[in-house]
């Protein structure tokens, strides 16, 4: 597959800090590469420090834990600076396989103490200094998998991302008329550094080509009518559009990129 290139107009963003969580690997560090070339001062949040030399700023926070929240927001005010966009891309699924009946109450609790709750966490913490400035942007990062879940393993994950897409609309009712615009993405399959590794380790387990490893992801996402998963920077494409003024209409909607996975309307 051909890794797609884009340019930005540095000035776009110039004199905006934007703030992505879980924002060094996946189509997290590709959002902020984005905002950043786009000329915002970005800051990203992990919890672990990134082995690659980043353009923007980190800060290590564990944001899945009222606490790491907290943390985040302490040095976030230390700083002195204000956030004018604000991209929840921290998510996740660690559940094992199986179905319902084994996903244990920890299991549900650690998927909306990782997909809901730190963007509850943070907006509340965050969002009232926009609505007094009237003006900032939101951008929650749910899933397809809240319309398509996989029972197989994902439930809790689909689940939580449901909630954060419900959650984000109900916040964007509330402040739009304070100025602060809100939005929710919700990407298909995602073809990040992890993507690859689960389709080499099914390669190398099935002993089958690569490409015959990724068709069997395909085939068990219903198939994707483009015939390949998006890449990280198309996800941040769509990012670096909506968080812009160019969108500045654009408000309490949900954008799906996904191939054509959702095969209604």
């Amino acid at each position: 597959m051909m890794r797609p290139q884009f340019s930005s107009d540095p000035r776009e963003l110039l004199g905006k800090c934007a703030l992505v969580t879980g924002g060094t690997k996946g189509a997290g560090a590709a959002i902020a590469r984005k905002l950043a070339a786009a000329g915002a001062s970005v800051i990203v949040s992990a919890r672990t420090m990134p082995t690659e030399a980043m353009a923007t700023e980190v800060i290590l926070a564990d944001l899945s834990t009222a606490a790491g929240v907290e943390t985040l927001v302490t040095r976030l005010s230390q700083q002195g600076g204000s956030v004018d966009i604000l991209v929840h891309n921290l998510g996740g699924s660690s559940a094992p396989g199986g179905g319902f009946s084994v996903l244990t109450d920890a299991h549900w609790q650690e998927a909306f103490g990782l997909n809901l709750l730190p963007a509850v966490r943070l907006d509340r913490a965050l969002v009232p200094t926009m609505a007094a400035r009237r003006r900032g942007v939101v951008l929650h990062i749910s899933s397809i998998q809240r319309r398509l879940p996989l029972p197989d393993a994902t439930t809790a994950y689909a689940a939580a991302k449901a909630a954060l897409t419900t959650y984000s609309k109900a916040l964007s009712k509330e402040m739009g008329p304070q100025g602060v615009r809100v939005l929710s993405v919700a990407p298909g399959w995602i073809y990040t550094s992890a993507a690859d590794a689960m389709v080499q380790e099914i390669a190398a387990r099935r002993d089958i080509r690569p490409e015959a490893a990724r068709q069997t992801i395909l085939d068990a996402l219903g198939g994707i009518p483009i015939g390949r998963p998006a890449w990280p920077e198309e996800v941040a494409e769509l990012v670096g559009f909506l968080v812009s003024d160019r969108a500045a209409s654009l408000h309490g909607t949900e954008y799906i990129i996904d191939g054509g996975t959702i095969a209604t309307i």
